[in-house]
């Protein structure tokens, strides 16, 4: 179950380090993903297909963190840890795009 938090929040803080670019942040985890599937995602500056799998990533760690009856599959943790590893390559390299401007 902490495999599925810890992937989920390397996923969340990828997109928040997105974000501070733009010196953008939100409150809610939702608006944080919101803005970065509206000005991200939608753009194309990263692919659609990451979209589908950070939503999965957060439900799964809702589940994990305050379902006391959810027991995630062990397919299910290597594909958040597989979908952290994705994302935050994906984010490195945008972040280094940009500073070399």
């Amino acid at each position: 179950m902490n495999a599925n938090n810890r992937a989920y929040y390397s996923i969340f803080h990828a997109i928040r380090a997105v974000l501070a670019l733009e010196q953008k942040d939100f409150k809610r985890h939702k608006d944080v993903l919101a803005y970065f599937n509206q000005y991200y995602i939608k753009t194309e500056i990263f692919p659609k297909k990451i979209s589908r799998k950070i939503s999965q990533a957060k439900a799964i760690r809702e589940d994990s963190d305050y379902d006391d009856e959810y027991e995630p599959k062990a397919e299910e943790t290597q594909n958040q840890i597989e979908t952290a590893r994705e994302l935050i390559d994906l984010v490195e390299k945008y972040l280094e795009s940009k500073n070399t401007m």
